[in-house]
């Protein structure tokens, strides 16, 4: 469960990360979710675009100042995939039932959103609670 500490209340279900926390968040929600079925959408411009699909989740970093943000897919015996979310600006959290992690939002300056979700759901079940503009 994610600390109080870490989080600052928004909504009932959607929480922001603060900037100061990303590397820490990073680090447990990475270990919580390690090789979960994954889908990872990117809202910008262009519409929504689906980058992942069923590929379990490896690991998401940060750099020191909070720059660029990546997220890591695959296994060691399978398919492996990065994706990086440059001038990140804001990292939401979805919880569900009781505080449950359901999916992760990082807003890029730009405007541009990468949603991560779980589960073999289709794409719509990773933007589920989070505001797409």
């Amino acid at each position: 469960m994610l600390e109080e500490a870490v989080m600052k209340d928004v909504t009932a279900s959607n929480r922001r990360i603060e900037r100061a926390e990303w590397t820490k968040f990073f680090e447990g929600f990475s270990r919580r979710h390690r090789e979960r079925p994954a889908t990872l959408e990117v809202l910008g411009g262009q519409g929504a675009q689906t980058e992942v699909r069923g590929l379990p989740l490896a690991g998401i970093a940060c750099d020191q100042g909070g720059r660029a943000i990546t997220l890591f897919f695959g296994s060691e015996s399978g398919p492996q995939l990065e994706h990086p979310v440059e001038a990140p600006k804001e990292v939401w959290v979805e919880l569900v039932g009781g505080g449950v992690e359901a999916a992760l939002e990082i807003e890029s300056e730009g405007g541009m959103k990468t949603i991560l979700g779980f589960g073999t759901a289709g794409p719509d079940q990773a933007t589920k609670g989070f505001e797409i503009h």
